[in-house]
């Protein structure tokens, strides 16, 4: 499998939209095999989407990302799984262990800290409890039979 980490100085990027490098890896059998470092475009959603297509990742790992680009890359088949936030080597060893997404590499100010999702009046301070058992963001955006963005 093919794992990409959106970094940063030594950490997760903190928004994938901008990002200007991927740490790629290669793992087989539970091991690390095969780690090198990618440059991104950093310009448009759609360049991003083109660059992580050519590297063929299985999923990517980053900060945050917008809902375009995000569709574009499930559109791509790439599992991603956003709003993290940490030391590379730390989230490296959380994938590894199956613990991701988690709330200590969660970003700041997410609502998966706390299981806690924006509702009506998001913006206003207003929350409410997330209805749902899993993960708040999980599969949000989504890309219907036409090929839309929902």
């Amino acid at each position: 499998m093919k794992l990409a980490l959106a970094t940063w100085n030594g950490r997760i990027s903190p928004l994938f939209d901008v990002a200007r490098q991927v740490l790629m890896l290669d793992i087989e059998g539970g091991r690390v095999v095969k780690r090198h470092a990618e440059s991104l475009p950093g310009t448009n959603s759609i360049a991003q989407a083109n660059s992580i297509m050519a590297l063929g990742p299985d999923a990517l790992v980053c900060g945050a990302i917008s809902k375009p680009l995000a569709g574009l890359l499930a559109a791509m088949r790439v599992r991603v799984i956003p709003f993290t936030a940490g030391n590379v080597e730390e989230v490296l060893a959380a994938w590894m262990a199956r613990t991701l997404p988690n709330p200590a590499l969660t970003m700041p100010g997410c609502c998966r800290q706390r299981g806690l999702c924006s509702g009506a009046g998001a913006g206003d301070g207003n929350r409410r409890r997330c209805h749902e058992k899993r993960r708040c963001h999980e599969n949000r955006d989504t890309v219907n039979r036409q090929g839309n963005i929902r």
